[in-house]
């Protein structure tokens, strides 16, 4: 349990460029708060002991303003960046080195049983407000953009962005490691305007120049 608190407390200066005290970050970093009180009650979790891992959960949520469920499953090197709202359900499963913005959910759809809530693979980023339902799946190295709603599994090095969310692209797997910059996201709806447009001036251009033959073919 210490050597992940330890990875956990070492990529925050990694991967947050507000991070440079560490007595700061022991003091103030509330996504930090909610590992530490998550990792003690996981622990407590799987010896079984009654009632005390989801007393520590509800504790940390009302501190850090993060709920993570003792039962959830989560590997080295987990960074919430704020953290403020994120919820991750009993069943998350999730990899090594993943980051997670704040407003984050990791739930379920309310029709599951048994595994219910989502699968994170290793280096996934998901950006502010994403909502990642259900049992399935998100590959290795996925980016996932800001308030996307995930509800099917998602194949490695993947970019998905809007509702439901949507792969936009697949990246080569040396590029999973890269920030998620959701500045330079793509956005499908903005694309599917602007095609629109091209195909309305297209449009336009062959019914002009119909009419202008249809003239030349019958001078008034």
């Amino acid at each position: 349990m210490w050597e992940l608190i330890k990875k956990d407390f070492k990529v925050i200066f990694e991967r947050d460029p507000a991070a440079v005290n560490r007595l700061e970050v022991l003091l103030t970093y509330s996504g930090f708060h909610a590992i530490l009180f998550y990792r003690l009650a996981h622990f407590l979790w799987k010896l079984k002991i009654p009632i005390l891992p989801r007393l520590l959960s509800q504790i940390a949520r009302f501190l850090t303003g993060i709920e993570i469920h003792p039962g959830a499953t989560i590997g080295a090197g987990f960074f919430i960046d704020h953290g403020m709202g994120v919820v991750i359900g009993e069943t998350s499963e999730i990899g090594n080195n993943v980051t997670i913005f704040q407003g984050v959910t990791l739930g379920g759809t309310g029709k599951e049983r048994g595994k219910r809530h989502p699968t994170l693979k290793d280096n996934v980023m998901v950006g502010v407000g994403a909502k990642i339902l259900g049992g399935i799946t998100v590959g290795e190295g996925v980016k996932i953009g800001a308030n996307s709603v995930v509800l099917k599994s998602i194949p490695p090095h993947s970019t998905v962005v809007g509702v439901p969310g949507r792969v936009l692209k697949t990246r080569e797997s040396r590029l999973a490691t890269e920030a998620l910059n959701h500045a330079d996201l793509p956005d499908p709806i903005s694309d599917r305007i602007d095609h629109l447009e091209l195909e309305i001036e297209e449009l336009r251009s062959l019914l002009e120049e119909r009419e202008f033959k249809k003239q030349r073919q019958n001078p008034s």
